[in-house]
């Protein structure tokens, strides 16, 4: 933790968490981040940084007894996409932001997007 009058920068600690995970080489519970940030953080500070890093997509967990391992999402485009689910889920009227958001697209974005969705958009696709 910082030290007495010295305070941390706003993400240090998610950058610090972040790193461990990414050079974990696999799943780690709050106490093996804990410990591989050299353990002088409190556990629930930990717990918390980590639950918030889930949210934001940057970690995913797996349920390990009453407890959850964590992994760090390295795949920015992985990142990227799961920020963009969570503002559409976080919106009564998806259509009208995809469709604002389409709107924005280039002609080769454009393409590229209905080449992933398939050949043609469909009107009623599900």
């Amino acid at each position: 933790m910082a030290s007495r009058g010295q305070s941390r920068g706003r993400g240090d600690l998610e950058q610090q968490i972040f790193a461990a995970l990414a050079a974990g080489g696999g799943p780690m519970t709050t106490g093996e981040v804990r410990d591989a940030i050299g353990g002088q953080l409190a556990y629930t500070t930990v717990m918390t940084v980590l639950a918030r890093m889930h949210a934001k997509g940057l970690a995913t967990r797996d349920r390990v007894g009453r407890s959850y391992a964590y992994t760090a999402v390295i795949d920015d485009a992985e990142v990227t996409a799961h920020q963009i689910h969570r503002l559409l889920d976080a919106r009564s009227d998806r259509a009208a932001v995809l469709t604002s958001f389409a709107s924005g697209l280039s002609a080769e974005e454009s393409r590229l997007l209905v080449d992933l969705l398939g050949t043609e958009p469909e009107a009623d696709r599900s």
